[in-house]
C-alpha cells in the first residue's frame, strides 16, 4: 500500500482524493489546506490539517495547487528527503525545493468539482529523479489509472501546450458557438450531437483525416458568407485564422 498526503483543495486535489479513496492500494494519510472547511473527504481516517508542522512522513506528498504557488508550497514542507511531487503540466520538476526528492504526477484531464470523472481512463504522466522514486509513482498511478506514461519536463511542456489547443481552445470555440446560437434564438443543444460525433471520430481517425468543412473544401463562397454574417470582430479574426490554418493543412502561420 502506498501512503500519500495531498496538499491542496482545488479541482485536481478533489478528484485525486476521490480516486485514491476508491483504491484499495492507496492510503490517504493527510490533506493540507489553508482552510480545512474547503476539503471534501468522506473518509474519517484522513487527517485534515492547516499547520505545516503537522505534516507526516509518507511515501508521497502530492502538491495539487495552482502553478504559481508550487515552488512556495514546496519550500514550506518541513521535511527532508521526502518524495514530493506536483501535478502541473507546465511547471518543471526543478521548481520543487531540492531539500526533498522530487517528482511529477500529472493527470492529463480537465477537472471540475461538479463533474464526476472515471479516473481509470485518465492518463497519468510521471517523472522522477531516481528509478526507485519512479517505481513508487508508477505503482501509485497504476492503482487509480489504466494509462501511465513516463514523460520528462520538456515533453510535458509540449503535451500541456497541445492539451490547451485540444481542450481549452476547443471549449472556447464551444462558447463562441453558444453565443452565436443565443443571439439568433437557437438552443445550443442542437450542436451537441455534432460535437460528440466530432470527438468520437478521433478514436478511429487521425485529426487530419477527420477534418471536414468549408475550409477543408476551400469553399471560398461559403467562407465569405460566414465572414459577412459575423458581426463581432474577434469572431471574424478567429474564423479567418483557423480557416487559413486548415487550408494550409495546419502549417505554422
Amino acid at each position: 500500500m502506498v501512503q500519500v498526503s495531498v496538499i491542496g483543495s482545488g479541482n485536481v486535489a478533489h478528484h485525486l482524493l476521490k480516486a485514491f479513496g476508491a483504491s484499495s492500494e492507496v492510503e490517504v494519510v493527510q490533506v493540507f489546506a489553508r482552510k480545512k472547511t474547503s476539503v471534501e473527504t468522506t473518509n474519517p481516517n484522513v487527517e485534515v490539517i492547516e499547520d505545516w508542522s503537522l505534516l507526516k512522513n509518507v511515501d508521497v506528498i502530492i502538491i495539487a495547487v495552482s502553478d504559481d504557488a508550487i515552488a512556495n508550497v514546496s519550500e514550506h514542507i518541513p521535511l527532508n528527503c521526502q518524495l514530493v511531487v506536483h501535478t502541473s503540466g507546465s511547471v518543471a520538476l526543478s521548481a520543487l525545493n531540492d531539500k526533498n526528492r522530487r517528482g511529477v504526477f500529472y493527470p492529463l484531464q480537465t477537472f471540475s468539482k461538479a463533474k464526476a470523472i472515471d479516473y481509470r481512463s485518465v492518463p497519468i504522466c510521471i517523472e522522477a529523479e531516481t528509478a526507485d522514486d519512479f517505481q513508487i509513482l508508477e505503482t501509485l498511478a497504476k492503482s487509480i489509472s489504466e494509462y501511465t506514461y513516463a514523460v520528462n519536463s520538456q515533453q510535458r511542456q509540449a503535451l500541456h501546450v497541445a492539451a490547451v489547443f485540444v481542450c481549452n481552445f476547443t471549449n472556447h470555440l464551444y462558447q463562441i458557438g453558444s453565443e452565436i446560437c443565443i443571439e439568433n434564438h437557437l438552443p445550443f443543444d442542437i450542436l451537441k450531437p455534432l460535437i460528440q460525433e466530432t470527438a468520437q471520430k478521433i478514436a478511429t481517425l487521425s485529426p487530419e483525416a477527420a477534418q471536414t468543412g468549408p475550409a477543408k473544401r476551400k469553399d471560398t463562397q461559403t467562407i465569405n458568407k460566414h465572414l459577412a454574417f459575423l458581426t463581432a470582430e474577434n469572431q471574424k479574426e478567429i474564423y479567418k485564422l483557423l480557416t487559413k490554418s486548415i487550408i494550409d493543412h495546419g502549417k505554422k502561420l
